[in-house]
């Protein structure tokens, strides 16, 4: 075909899809010419070698950020009304009220709101994002790259990014086919999509669903399942290390069993590093009992907190800290990188795990991948107190209702209960495997190791 496409990156959050995996040489091997679009402080240049255009123009409209917030709140009250459900209010954070100026921007945002809270109002207010972002050097910084590179087609790695919002105007203005990727399971019904493509990649029949249910402007033609990328490294047995290369790289003793703590962000689980330090008394008591385990603990990527550190030395006779492989490139949490390093780590992490216990997350699936059962914690700890978030209310959220049983994890639902758990599961009484897989067969699709694939079956139908 010899076409050039732009791999648009927005922001980070995309390089583990699209620059660290077979994408591109699945791309190049099919005659297409690979330029990756960047807006991100990662020179995909100099770390990989490859062909990228930088974007170093980064000034969004000063009102993009308040309209887009809007727009998110608006579209939450509707799907509230239309579909009569009040999961969607506890989607929203609070308006802030410290100054003035936070002041004033809430009052604003609230009376909007207000008044655009329609099907319609939704469409008003996009209007607006797209006047705004229209109007900045930006779009036209981005025009001129466009004209000066011509490429057949821009796909943009995550729908989320109002960075990416100008950028996508500009391709759209010059008649250039836009694709638009749904990055993460959960995206969806939280309102995430602020990109208007002419195209959208998602991973599974259940989210093509969900687009043309929460946004009717799309049509049918213009979903695509293609599932992600995200996973395709778990099936690549050349990231496997045996167990004593794993466990000398890692300074980890290869006669013991470990069982994979997987940190959460402070938003999703505040009281995080307590869970951590419930499962260390566990593994303490059954130590006791003549057992030979310890745990691993993987922060979340992004997490620069310190709550965890005093748990980490207090328990650290039983308690591994293996960190991410990411870098930070700069002072905010979406300047957190990962690596290509990372995805051999996480590989082997869940290969030599037994288990994997976590507050919600999505690294369920990254260990049914690998056959390895996971435990969810869901009941509330003792340092609750008002001002705090629950983590009960993540397991309410939508993306939670495709599981297909209640058995797709194991949810513990009393600390008392979790050393049975771990018990039951390291003695093969328990586990949500089975269950566990074909809820990533509905979140992922059925084919996890064909997405890159199937991305560029897209592109090319796209072309065509």
């Amino acid at each position: 075909m010899n076409k050039k496409i732009f791999v648009f990156f927005p922001d980070g959050v995309g390089l583990r899809n699209f620059a660290f995996t077979q994408f591109k040489e699945i791309g190049e091997a099919r005659g297409n010419q690979i330029v990756y679009w960047n807006n991100t402080v990662f020179s995909l240049k100099q770390e990989l070698g490859y062909d990228e255009v930088k974007i170093e123009n980064h000034k969004i409209h000063k009102l993009t950020p308040i309209y887009t917030r809007i727009r998110k709140h608006i579209e939450l009250n509707v799907s509230q009304k239309k579909f009569n459900d009040e999961v969607y209010p506890t989607y929203k954070f609070p308006f802030s009220y410290k100054g003035i100026k936070n002041s004033l921007v809430s009052v604003f945002s609230k009376i909007m709101i207000g008044f655009h809270s329609s099907e319609k109002g939704i469409l008003r207010i996009r209007k607006r994002i797209n006047e705004l972002e229209r109007s900045t050097d930006k779009y036209q910084y981005c025009r001129a790259q466009l004209l000066e590179h011509k490429p057949d087609l821009v796909f943009c790695t995550t729908q989320r990014a109002s960075q990416s919002i100008g950028a996508l105007l500009a391709a759209q203005d010059l008649g250039i086919p836009t694709v638009g990727f749904v990055y993460s399971w959960d995206n969806v019904p939280k309102a995430m999509q602020l990109i208007e493509t002419d195209y959208y990649c998602v991973w599974s029949d259940l989210m093509k669903a969900e687009v043309l249910k929460y946004y009717p402007f799309v049509k049918e033609n213009q979903v695509i399942v293609t599932g992600t990328p995200q996973f395709e490294p778990h099936f690549d047995t050349s990231l496997s290390q045996s167990r004593e290369e794993f466990c000398l790289e890692n300074n980890l003793d290869s006669a013991k069993k470990y069982i994979c703590y997987s940190g959460d962000d402070e938003t999703t689980s505040p009281l995080d590093q307590y869970y951590l330090e419930d499962l260390a008394i566990a593994i303490r008591n059954l130590n006791s009992k003549g057992r030979n385990l310890a745990v691993i603990y993987r922060k979340c990527p992004v997490d620069t907190t310190a709550r965890y550190d005093a748990i980490l030395e207090k328990y650290k006779d039983v308690v591994v800290s293996l960190d991410p492989l990411w870098k930070s490139q700069g002072k905010n949490w979406n300047e957190i990188l990962p690596t290509k390093a990372d995805l051999k780590a996480l590989y082997n992490v869940c290969q030599h795990s037994e288990l994997v216990t976590n507050v919600c997350s999505s690294t369920v699936f990254d260990f049914v991948a690998h056959g390895k059962p996971c435990i969810y914690y869901n009941y509330e700890q003792p340092q609750l107190k008002k001002g705090i978030r629950d983590i009960g209310q993540n397991y309410k959220y939508v993306h939670f209702r495709s599981m297909p049983s209640p058995e797709a994890a194991v949810f513990c639902t009393d600390k008392k209960e979790l050393e049975n758990l771990v018990q039951k599961i390291l003695d093969n009484e328990l586990s949500n495997v089975s269950e566990g897989q074909k809820w990533f067969e509905i979140v992922a699709s059925p084919n996890p190791t064909h997405a890159s694939n199937q991305i560029w079956n897209a592109i090319e139908t796209i072309l065509k």
